[in-house]
Order: C-alpha cells, then sequence, then structure tokens
C-alpha cells in the first residue's frame, strides 16, 4: 500500500521537508501532499522589503515541485485528530478530511500580541505576505513627517525599522526595546546598529515596556506616550492554536515538543518542524523560531522519516547555529558570528559587505526550497517489503 505522508505548511520548514523527502523515497511507494493557504511560497524573512515598497517574486508551490511526485492542496487547516489520523480542511471544494500515514506539522507563527490591549487590531504587522502589503499601502499614502513606531527589536523590528526608515525617508521612524537595542549581539556589531539607525534618523526608545497602543499611538508600562500615526507590532510570535487542541503533547506555548528526529514525544506518526516545534539544539537550548532553524529543522525530519521508512539507521545530528544575519536597509547588514547554541561572539561582519552576503544567504534559502530536489543524489529508496531495493533516476 502507498504510505501517506501530509505536509501541513509549505514555509521554510514545510516546503523543504516535503522536497526532501521526494528525493529521498520512491514515488511509487508514497503519496506527498502539501497543504498550504497560499497557493506560493512565501519568503517570509523578506516580508520588510515588501513592507518597505519592493516587490518580490511570486513562488508558485505548483511550479516548485512539478516533476517531483509531490503533490498540492491549496486549503486552509482547520484542524486534525492525531488519534484518528486526519486531517480536517477548507478549500475549492469546501470542508474535506484527508487521511494520512505519516503528518509533518507546519504551520509556523503569527504575530503575538502579548495581551496586549490595541496590539491586535490597531497596528500593522509583518508577518504575512497580506500584513506586509497593508503595511506597504499605509506607508505609501501617508504624508511626509509621519510617525511610524516600531514595537519590538527583535530581528524582525530592526529589520523593518531600518527597511522602511531608508526606503521612505520622508518619515519619522521610531523603535522600542525592552532591554538595548541589539541587547543579543556582540559590541561590535550592535556598535554598528547604533551608528546605522542615527544615519537613518531611527529613534531609539529602550528599557521600553508598552501597556496599551490605541489611534495615535502607545503609553508605555511607565506611563509615557510615545506619539505615532503608524504602529507595526513586531514583538513576539505565537503559534497557531490547532496543536494545543489535540491530544499531541504541546509546550504551554503551543509548539510540538518533538525528540531529537523532529518526531512528536507523544506520537510517532507526527512530525514537527520550524515555529511550530519546540526542539532543542546545541548545548540542550530550544531552536529559536527562525528560517535559520527551520530548514535544518526539515532536513533532519525529512531524514528521520525516510530512514525508519526504509529501515536504515536514524540520523544523529545536533543542530546548532553559525550566524545572525540582520539586514539594514538595502546596502548594510550585521552578520554576526554565534556560538553553536546561539550565543554571540566578538566577530561580526558589517556594511556593505554583510548586505552581499546576507542576500546570498536569503536568496540560497529561498532556491534551496524552490529547487526542493536539486541538493541530494538521485537515490530514492524503497519502503521495506522484505528487503530494500534502491533505485536511481
Amino acid at each position: 500500500m502507498t504510505h501517506r505522508i501530509i505536509v501541513l505548511g509549505a514555509g521554510y520548514a514545510g516546503a523543504s521537508t516535503a522536497g526532501r523527502l521526494a528525493r529521498r523515497l520512491h514515488r511509487d511507494d508514497v503519496e506527498i501532499t502539501v497543504v498550504n493557504a497560499d497557493p506560493d511560497f512565501i519568503e517570509r524573512v523578506r516580508l520588510h522589503q515588501l513592507a518597505g515598497g519592493q516587490d518580490l517574486p511570486h513562488r508558485p508551490l505548483r511550479d516548485m515541485y512539478a516533476g517531483t511526485g509531490v503533490l498540492t492542496r491549496q486549503a486552509r487547516v482547520t484542524g486534525f485528530d492525531p488519534d484518528r489520523a486526519t486531517v480536517d480542511v477548507i478549500g475549492a471544494h469546501g470542508a474535506e478530511t484527508l487521511g494520512y500515514d505519516t503528518l509533518v506539522y507546519a504551520l509556523g507563527s503569527v504575530a503575538a500580541d502579548q495581551g496586549i490591549p490595541g496590539a491586535d487590531t490597531l497596528t500593522h504587522k509583518v508577518a504575512s505576505r497580506a500584513d506586509a502589503l497593508r503595511l506597504r499601502d499605509r506607508l505609501r499614502e501617508s504624508a511626509p513627517g509621519t510617525t511610524v513606531l516600531i514595537v519590538g527589536a527583535g530581528l524582525t523590528g530592526i529589520e523593518t525599522a531600518a527597511e522602511i526608515a531608508e526606503s521612505h525617508p520622508e518619515l519619522r521612524v521610531a523603535i522600542t526595546a525592552r532591554g538595548r537595542i541589539g541587547d543579543r549581539l556582540g559590541d561590535k556589531a550592535r556598535r554598528h546598529l547604533r551608528e546605522s539607525f542615527d544615519r537613518l534618523g531611527i529613534t531609539v526608545h529602550e528599557h521600553t515596556g508598552i501597556a496599551r497602543v490605541d489611534a495615535t499611538g502607545v503609553t508605555t508600562a511607565a506611563d509615557h506616550r510615545i506619539p505615532a500615526e503608524i504602529t507595526v507590532w513586531t514583538a513576539g510570535f505565537a503559534v497557531h492554536p490547532l496543536a494545543a487542541a489535540t491530544t499531541v503533547t504541546v509546550s504551554d506555548t503551543g509548539r510540538i515538543i518533538v525528540d531529537e528526529t523532529m518526531r512528536s514525544i507523544s506520537h510517532p506518526g507526527i512530525y514537527a518542524v520550524g515555529d511550530a516545534a519546540l526542539a532543542d539544539g546545541a548545548g540542550g537550548e530550544p531552536l529559536r523560531m527562525s528560517c535559520a532553524s527551520g530548514i535544518p529543522m526539515a532536513w533532519l525530519a525529512a531524514d528521520s522519516i525516510a530512514a525508519r521508512l526504509t529501515a536504515r539507521p536514524v540520523p544523529d545530528t545536533t543542530i546548532g547555529y553559525t550566524v545572525q544575519c540582520i539586514s539594514l536597509g538595502r546596502r548594510d547588514a550585521i552578520i554576526q558570528r554565534v556560538t553553536p547554541d546561539d550565543r554571540a561572539t566578538p566577530t561580526a561582519l558589517t556594511g556593505r559587505t554583510a548586505a552581499r552576503v546576507k542576500e546570498f544567504i536569503c536568496a540560497g534559502a529561498a532556491w534551496s526550497v524552490a529547487h526542493p530536489t536539486i541538493l541530494l543524489p538521485t537515490r530514492r529508496r524503497r519502503l521495506v517489503a522484505g528487503e530494500i531495493r534502491t533505485t536511481t533516476r
């Protein structure tokens, strides 16, 4: 019988998992289906560029997987039952229930309002293509001198602030940080970040928590006002609540807890990758929500699934980091060298050279996802049925 593999979500993690599985397993033995609400693969790490006014190329999933045997289904996932091994979706043909033998849960994350009044309804986000396009339209129609406040100084907030300031010099851009700006960077990188923000005219509010958002700005935890006509919320991400509504074991934030092979600790037929999974990396530290985590998690999950289905050794791999990449507009960036457990080192590359390296990394990540079956040898292994057979195509 054909082994049915369903991949929920086609971001960096989900799309990479499906493509790698297609390269690892013989298409006569498996049916790989990718379920995604959008017909395209979205370069999420570039959404701040889209918001700033740039156009991003469309990458249709059907084109990406053409000739690979991977099936694509545009539909919204409304739930899944891990005990019955079914997934509920709503697509062009209405509501359907799909059965699976192996499930890869890669539904990613959305912007989290952290329970702050007004954050959900009175702010813009950059967590999806639709979010970024709404913000782009708002910025284009804004009068010179309009204040744009970025709430949250993680990597997304920093990149968004710099992109808007560079692409819209007629606007006033500010950013708030709970602690210091760039507090996870080394000294050299932090100095460069401050110099870049000064060059771009970005106002920085450090050690500033937000108590509430309204139509004319924010009120801080210290009861101070920061006026802004446009508030952009980048203060963290949260996962979809679907997994937490099932019997799958999840963390207190709703992420599926997985073992060292990205398999659910409670349901062996389910794997989770990307932002939706809670996995330990180097040093036993949880992997952060990022493209830098999602793609290697996808590779490990695909290799683990293929190994188990073909009775081969399961990979013994620990995911670690090498750099953090931060764009500061189109001509400036920071490449911060980090330890495998994601702690900053004194080494950092900055400026135009770093911008070229950052662009190469982003383009490479998108290329690897858009060409999911090229990066591995053309050997597909047959599922176990008395013996393992290997074919070459």
